[in-house]
C-alpha cells in the first residue's frame, strides 16, 4: 500500500466512522427497533483501484430527465455530462445528473449525482442501486471528475418507507460488481 492509499484508507475509515456516529444519534434514515440495534453500517473493505479522476464529456448543462423514483413518483434532474469509467470488468460510459434547477451562469456545478446499479445490486448490496456524490473542478477550460466508489452510499429508501429515492436509469446499470462503499449486511 503506498502512502496516498494509506492517507485515503484513514480518511475513508474515519468518514464511515462518523456516518455510523451519525446514524446512531438517530440522524438518518434509520429509525424504531432497527436504530435500537445499530451498530454501524456493513462497507465494502476500501479499493484504491476503485478512485478515478476522469474528465467529464458532453458537458454543459445537457437535456431535462425524469429519472423514476422508489414511490413512482418522477424526479426531473439534468443530464450534466458523461464520463467513462475505466473499471477492471471492462470501461463504462455514464451519466452525471445535476437539479434540474440549476442557476442560469452556474456552468460548473461544484458537485454531481451519479445513481447506478451494479452486479452486486440485490445481492451484495441494494436492489435498486447506490449513490455517488461526484466533486467536480475546473483546469486548462476542462471539467473533471472525482470519482471514489468507496463512497458508493444506499439511499435512505433502502432503510424504510417513507423516502423517495431516484432509480438509476439502465444507461447507469453495469453488469458486473462493483465491490466498494456501502454494502448490505
Amino acid at each position: 500500500m503506498t502512502d496516498a492509499d494509506a492517507v485515503l484508507t484513514a480518511s475513508l475509515l474515519d468518514l464511515r466512522s462518523r456516518k455510523d456516529a451519525q446514524f446512531a444519534s438517530g440522524h438518518g434514515p434509520i429509525r424504531g427497533a432497527a436504530l435500537e440495534s445499530f451498530t454501524g453500517l456493513s462497507y465494502y473493505p476500501p479499493d484504491p483501484a476503485l478512485v478515478f479522476r476522469l474528465p467529464l464529456e458532453a458537458e454543459g448543462g445537457g437535456q431535462e430527465v425524469t429519472l423514476q423514483t422508489s414511490i413512482g413518483e418522477p424526479r426531473q434532474m439534468r443530464a450534466f455530462g458523461t464520463v467513462r469509467v475505466p473499471f477492471v470488468g471492462g470501461d463504462a460510459r455514464l451519466i452525471l445528473y445535476v437539479q434540474s434547477d440549476l442557476e442560469p451562469g452556474d456552468e460548473t456545478p461544484g458537485s454531481l449525482f451519479l445513481p447506478f446499479r451494479d452486479g452486486a445490486s440485490g445481492t451484495e448490496s441494494y436492489g435498486a442501486g447506490r449513490y455517488l456524490d461526484v466533486p467536480t473542478a475546473r483546469q486548462d477550460g476542462q471539467t473533471w471528475v472525482n470519482l471514489d466508489f468507496n463512497l458508493a452510499y444506499h439511499p435512505y429508501c433502502a432503510y424504510g418507507d417513507g423516502w423517495v429515492c431516484p432509480l438509476p436509469p439502465a444507461g447507469n446499470w453495469l453488469a458486473f460488481p462493483v465491490r466498494a462503499g456501502e454494502r448490505l449486511p
